[in-house]
Protein backbone atom coordinates (compact mmCIF):
# COMPACT_ATOMS: atom_id res chain seq x y z
CA UNK A 1 0.00 0.00 0.00
CA UNK A 2 2.00 3.43 -0.85
CA UNK A 3 2.05 6.24 1.38
CA UNK A 4 1.37 8.69 -1.11
CA UNK A 5 -2.18 9.66 -2.76
CA UNK A 6 -2.63 8.88 -5.94
CA UNK A 7 -4.94 11.29 -8.19
CA UNK A 8 -6.95 8.69 -10.27
CA UNK A 9 -8.90 11.04 -12.94
CA UNK A 10 -8.30 14.53 -13.20
CA UNK A 11 -11.17 16.22 -14.67
CA UNK A 12 -11.03 19.47 -16.43
CA UNK A 13 -14.48 21.77 -15.45
CA UNK A 14 -14.41 24.75 -17.43
CA UNK A 15 -10.86 24.95 -16.82
CA UNK A 16 -10.66 24.13 -13.18
CA UNK A 17 -8.62 21.01 -12.86
CA UNK A 18 -10.99 18.29 -10.62
CA UNK A 19 -8.52 15.67 -8.83
CA UNK A 20 -10.31 12.84 -8.16
CA UNK A 21 -8.38 11.10 -5.94
CA UNK A 22 -7.91 7.53 -4.27
CA UNK A 23 -9.06 8.94 -0.98
CA UNK A 24 -12.56 10.25 -2.91
CA UNK A 25 -13.01 6.96 -5.25
CA UNK A 26 -12.08 4.74 -1.55
CA UNK A 27 -15.04 6.89 0.12
CA UNK A 28 -17.59 6.26 -2.44
CA UNK A 29 -16.66 2.48 -2.22
CA UNK A 30 -17.64 2.61 1.12
CA UNK A 31 -20.50 4.89 1.05
CA UNK A 32 -21.80 2.14 -1.71
CA UNK A 33 -21.37 -0.58 0.20
CA UNK A 34 -23.06 1.45 3.50
CA UNK A 35 -25.97 1.92 1.39
CA UNK A 36 -26.14 -1.14 0.05
CA UNK A 37 -26.20 -2.83 3.65
CA UNK A 38 -28.23 0.35 4.95
CA UNK A 39 -31.01 -1.17 2.16
CA UNK A 40 -30.48 -4.99 3.17
CA UNK A 41 -31.42 -3.93 6.92
CA UNK A 42 -34.37 -1.73 5.76
CA UNK A 43 -35.83 -4.83 3.68
CA UNK A 44 -34.99 -7.11 6.07
CA UNK A 45 -36.37 -5.09 9.06
CA UNK A 46 -39.67 -4.68 6.74
CA UNK A 47 -41.71 -7.10 8.89
CA UNK A 48 -41.27 -5.65 12.43
CA UNK A 49 -41.68 -7.53 15.39
CA UNK A 50 -43.39 -6.23 18.50
CA UNK A 51 -40.13 -8.63 20.55
CA UNK A 52 -37.42 -8.96 18.32
CA UNK A 53 -35.59 -11.86 17.68
CA UNK A 54 -32.50 -12.79 15.50
CA UNK A 55 -31.65 -10.19 13.23
CA UNK A 56 -34.06 -7.50 14.41
CA UNK A 57 -32.85 -7.80 17.67
CA UNK A 58 -29.09 -7.33 16.56
CA UNK A 59 -29.77 -3.92 14.76
CA UNK A 60 -31.63 -2.68 17.57
CA UNK A 61 -29.36 -3.82 20.25
CA UNK A 62 -26.49 -1.55 17.48
CA UNK A 63 -29.36 1.17 17.47
CA UNK A 64 -29.76 1.28 20.77
CA UNK A 65 -25.96 1.44 21.87
CA UNK A 66 -25.26 4.33 19.84
CA UNK A 67 -28.50 6.08 21.04
CA UNK A 68 -27.45 5.52 24.84
CA UNK A 69 -23.74 6.85 24.07
CA UNK A 70 -25.06 9.53 22.06
CA UNK A 71 -27.82 10.41 24.67
CA UNK A 72 -25.13 10.21 27.61
CA UNK A 73 -22.83 12.67 25.54
CA UNK A 74 -25.28 15.22 24.04
CA UNK A 75 -28.10 15.26 26.13
CA UNK A 76 -32.03 14.84 25.64
CA UNK A 77 -32.16 18.86 23.94
CA UNK A 78 -29.25 17.69 21.61
CA UNK A 79 -29.84 14.12 21.22
CA UNK A 80 -31.71 15.00 17.27
CA UNK A 81 -28.60 15.74 15.62
CA UNK A 82 -27.34 11.52 16.93
CA UNK A 83 -27.96 10.21 13.25
CA UNK A 84 -25.65 12.67 11.58
CA UNK A 85 -23.05 10.96 14.34
CA UNK A 86 -24.70 7.74 14.06
CA UNK A 87 -23.18 7.94 10.24
CA UNK A 88 -20.00 9.69 11.38
CA UNK A 89 -19.41 6.61 13.66
CA UNK A 90 -19.85 4.13 10.65
CA UNK A 91 -17.90 5.54 8.50
CA UNK A 92 -14.82 6.43 10.14
CA UNK A 93 -14.98 2.90 11.72
CA UNK A 94 -15.78 0.73 8.10
CA UNK A 95 -12.50 3.13 6.87
CA UNK A 96 -10.45 1.31 9.05
CA UNK A 97 -12.08 -2.00 8.54
CA UNK A 98 -11.88 -1.95 4.82
CA UNK A 99 -7.93 -1.41 5.40
CA UNK A 100 -8.16 -5.11 5.98
CA UNK A 101 -9.01 -5.95 2.39
CA UNK A 102 -6.19 -3.75 0.93
CA UNK A 103 -8.40 -0.10 0.35
CA UNK A 104 -6.90 2.78 2.12
CA UNK A 105 -8.63 4.42 4.86
CA UNK A 106 -10.23 7.80 3.66
CA UNK A 107 -9.25 8.93 6.96
CA UNK A 108 -5.48 8.80 6.46
CA UNK A 109 -5.64 11.22 4.49
CA UNK A 110 -6.31 15.05 6.10
CA UNK A 111 -9.00 15.84 3.04
CA UNK A 112 -11.40 13.79 4.93
CA UNK A 113 -10.64 14.53 8.42
CA UNK A 114 -10.45 18.01 7.89
CA UNK A 115 -13.39 17.94 6.30
CA UNK A 116 -14.93 16.28 9.08
CA UNK A 117 -13.19 18.77 11.26
CA UNK A 118 -15.25 21.89 9.28
CA UNK A 119 -18.84 19.59 9.97
CA UNK A 120 -18.16 20.03 13.72
CA UNK A 121 -17.44 24.04 13.43
CA UNK A 122 -20.31 24.54 11.35
CA UNK A 123 -22.42 22.34 14.07
CA UNK A 124 -20.99 24.39 16.46
CA UNK A 125 -21.69 27.62 15.04
CA UNK A 126 -25.19 26.39 14.04
CA UNK A 127 -26.63 25.01 17.19
CA UNK A 128 -25.06 27.17 19.55
CA UNK A 129 -26.61 30.41 17.92
CA UNK A 130 -30.07 28.66 17.79
CA UNK A 131 -29.80 27.44 21.47
CA UNK A 132 -27.75 29.92 22.73
CA UNK A 133 -29.24 32.94 20.36
CA UNK A 134 -27.00 36.18 21.37
CA UNK A 135 -25.35 35.06 24.19
CA UNK A 136 -23.20 32.09 21.65
CA UNK A 137 -22.45 35.22 18.85
CA UNK A 138 -21.34 37.62 22.03
CA UNK A 139 -18.73 35.24 23.66
CA UNK A 140 -16.75 35.26 20.60
CA UNK A 141 -16.15 39.48 21.42
CA UNK A 142 -15.20 38.89 25.10
CA UNK A 143 -13.61 39.97 26.94
CA UNK A 144 -13.59 42.89 24.45
CA UNK A 145 -14.10 42.48 20.38
CA UNK A 146 -10.91 43.17 19.03
CA UNK A 147 -10.52 39.47 21.02
CA UNK A 148 -12.59 38.02 17.83
CA UNK A 149 -10.25 36.84 15.76
CA UNK A 150 -8.29 35.01 18.60
CA UNK A 151 -11.60 33.63 19.79
CA UNK A 152 -12.60 32.45 16.60
CA UNK A 153 -8.76 30.57 16.09
CA UNK A 154 -9.67 29.22 19.23
CA UNK A 155 -13.40 27.60 18.69
CA UNK A 156 -11.74 26.02 15.32
CA UNK A 157 -9.05 24.95 16.79
CA UNK A 158 -10.89 22.45 18.80
CA UNK A 159 -12.44 20.14 16.02
CA UNK A 160 -9.25 21.11 13.31
CA UNK A 161 -7.12 19.46 16.59
CA UNK A 162 -9.00 17.05 16.85
CA UNK A 163 -9.00 16.20 13.19
CA UNK A 164 -5.03 16.14 12.74
CA UNK A 165 -5.20 13.46 15.64
CA UNK A 166 -7.35 10.88 13.70
CA UNK A 167 -5.46 11.91 10.50
CA UNK A 168 -1.84 10.83 12.36
CA UNK A 169 -3.01 7.72 14.26
CA UNK A 170 -4.86 6.12 11.13
CA UNK A 171 -1.34 7.32 9.00
CA UNK A 172 0.78 5.96 11.60
CA UNK A 173 -1.03 2.39 11.09
CA UNK A 174 -0.66 2.88 7.47
CA UNK A 175 2.74 3.68 7.76
CA UNK A 176 3.48 0.57 10.02
CA UNK A 177 2.16 -2.00 7.64
CA UNK A 178 3.80 -0.76 4.39
CA UNK A 179 7.06 -0.62 6.11
CA UNK A 180 6.32 -4.12 7.27
CA UNK A 181 5.08 -5.62 3.91
CA UNK A 182 8.05 -3.31 2.07
CA UNK A 183 10.92 -4.91 4.45
CA UNK A 184 10.24 -8.36 4.97
CA UNK A 185 10.27 -11.18 2.96
CA UNK A 186 7.35 -12.63 1.38
CA UNK A 187 7.43 -15.58 3.63
CA UNK A 188 6.66 -13.77 7.15
CA UNK A 189 3.88 -12.08 5.12
CA UNK A 190 1.37 -15.00 5.58
CA UNK A 191 -0.26 -14.98 9.09
CA UNK A 192 1.90 -12.44 10.85
CA UNK A 193 0.16 -9.54 9.68
CA UNK A 194 -3.11 -10.48 10.34
CA UNK A 195 -2.29 -9.50 13.89
CA UNK A 196 -1.10 -6.04 12.87
CA UNK A 197 -4.51 -5.55 11.06
CA UNK A 198 -6.70 -6.44 14.04
CA UNK A 199 -4.50 -4.43 16.32
CA UNK A 200 -3.93 -1.51 13.75
CA UNK A 201 -7.63 -1.86 12.35
CA UNK A 202 -9.70 -3.14 14.70
CA UNK A 203 -9.33 -2.41 17.73
CA UNK A 204 -6.87 1.08 17.41
CA UNK A 205 -9.28 1.69 15.00
CA UNK A 206 -12.59 1.45 17.22
CA UNK A 207 -10.67 3.04 20.03
CA UNK A 208 -9.71 6.25 17.29
CA UNK A 209 -13.79 6.37 16.03
CA UNK A 210 -14.56 6.72 19.81
CA UNK A 211 -12.51 9.83 20.52
CA UNK A 212 -13.00 11.52 17.53
CA UNK A 213 -17.28 10.58 17.97
CA UNK A 214 -17.86 11.71 21.46
CA UNK A 215 -14.91 14.80 21.40
CA UNK A 216 -16.98 16.11 18.82
CA UNK A 217 -20.45 15.78 20.73
CA UNK A 218 -18.78 17.16 23.27
CA UNK A 219 -17.73 20.22 21.53
CA UNK A 220 -21.50 20.91 19.96
CA UNK A 221 -22.36 20.18 23.31
CA UNK A 222 -20.46 22.65 24.96
CA UNK A 223 -21.25 24.77 22.43
CA UNK A 224 -25.21 24.84 22.54
CA UNK A 225 -25.46 24.64 26.24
Amino acid sequence: MPLNVDNIWILDIFGIEVWITETIVNSWIIMAILIALAIFIRIKMRKFKEIPTGFQNLVEAGVEMFHNFAQNTLGEKLLYISPWFFSIFVFIFSSSLFSIFGLRAPTADFATTGAFALATFILMIVLGTRHKKGEYIKSYFEPHFIFFPLNLIGELAKPVSLSFRLFGNMLSGTIILTLYYSLTPIFVQIGIPAFFHAFFDVFFGAIQTYIFVIISQMYVKTAAD
